[in-house]
């Protein structure tokens, strides 16, 4: 069995390498040629180099293969060009739609994301049922992965044995760019988040979304979409368990959204004089206005996916980065052998 993972190199897609390896399976990891490979480097994996966005270079990092994990993405909230998310999430995934269909590929599961599903106000808790449309979704990040969710889903339509899953806030090891949930981890370890605002999220094991890829290729429908999430945290309830785990202290002042917002609007402002990115991206702000709660029961029901305890990943997320650097004051705690990365 040989499994094709894109994105490898990046949070989720490393973890999903690592797993079909201890799997025992045969894995090929498509990667650009100038990507930072350090974090999967000592992996027994092959090594195809290419970019979805370049349909001639999928040919040949397809050949042989059995199972797709299409985990690469540009998940920048903020971009000098936004047609650069677009290419990679849309085109990206068109293309690889195309070759995987030419090479004859007999699964293909898409990492999409739980914002396609997530409406900016809801009175129930959103599933995988809940149906959005593009004017619905907040920014270029959501609204590139709304446009190649559509394009996973046509395919299944025309017969094409696509599934999708839509992994959540992931936590865990290994996040060394890191993800917007990554950031939120460093910079309170780092005492830079001194305020919060109410908003929350639904928090997963990165490890467990690894599992929950390989489930949903092994037994779910084409054409469905399975919600890989955990616990519905607001982000107070996060950050309290970020300091009970670390010992660092709980910020205690709530802002009300007017404060962050207006913060970003004159960051982008300064950002655009500056030419830098901007340090605080207005989508971010204007997506945690809302909570994104959701129903994640159809992944346990019908892939038995069942994730491990939420604190756990927490506490090895927080090793990771206070062993590798990121944490300015290191935390006296040291990594365990049930951490993986």
């Amino acid at each position: 069995m040989l499994s094709l993972v894109t994105g490898a190199n990046g949070f989720i897609g490393s973890h999903i390498t690592r797993f079909l390896l201890t799997r025992g399976e045969r894995v090929r990891v498509l990667v650009r040629a100038q990507s930072d490979t350090r974090w999967i480097a000592g992996l027994a994996a092959e090594f195809a180099y290419g970019d979805v966005r370049e349909a001639a270079s999928l040919a040949e990092a397809l050949r042989d293969v059995q199972t797709v994990y299409h985990a690469a993405a540009d998940y920048r909230l903020w971009a000098p060009d936004p047609q650069e998310i677009y290419d990679t999430n849309v085109t990206g995934t068109r293309n690889l739609l195309a070759a995987a269909k030419q090479a004859g590929v007999e699964r293909f599961v898409y990492t999409s994301s739980v914002g396609t599903l997530v409406p900016p106000r809801s009175r129930n808790l959103p599933d995988e049922q809940t149906r959005l449309h593009l004017k619905d979704m907040i920014g270029h990040y959501k609204r590139s992965k709304y446009l190649a969710e559509q394009e996973a889903l046509q395919a299944a339509e025309r017969g094409q044995p696509v599934v999708i899953v839509n992994p959540t806030a992931p936590v865990g090891p290994g996040d060394w760019k890191p993800t917007p949930t990554g950031r939120i981890i460093v910079d309170f370890l780092n005492g830079h988040l001194p305020a919060y605002v109410d908003t929350g999220l639904n928090f997963v094991s990165v490890e467990d979304v690894a599992k929950g890829h390989w489930l949903a290729a092994q037994r779910g429908q084409p054409g469905e979409r399975y919600i890989l999430g955990d616990r519905n945290l607001t982000l107070k309830e996060f950050l309290q368990m970020l300091s009970d785990l670390s010992g660092r202290p709980m910020p205690r002042l709530r802002l009300p959204h007017a404060l962050p917002y207006l913060a970003s609007v004159a960051d982008l402002l300064t950002s655009r004089l500056l030419g830098r990115a901007p340090r605080i991206p207005l989508e971010g702000v204007r997506m945690a206005r809302h909570k994104m709660f959701v129903d994640a029961s159809k992944a346990v029901h019908e892939l038995e996916f069942q994730p491990a305890p939420l604190p756990a990943a927490v506490a090895c997320a927080i090793r990771w980065y206070n062993d590798n650097g990121y944490v300015k004051q290191p935390l006296n705690i040291h990594a365990t052998s049930q951490c993986a990365a």
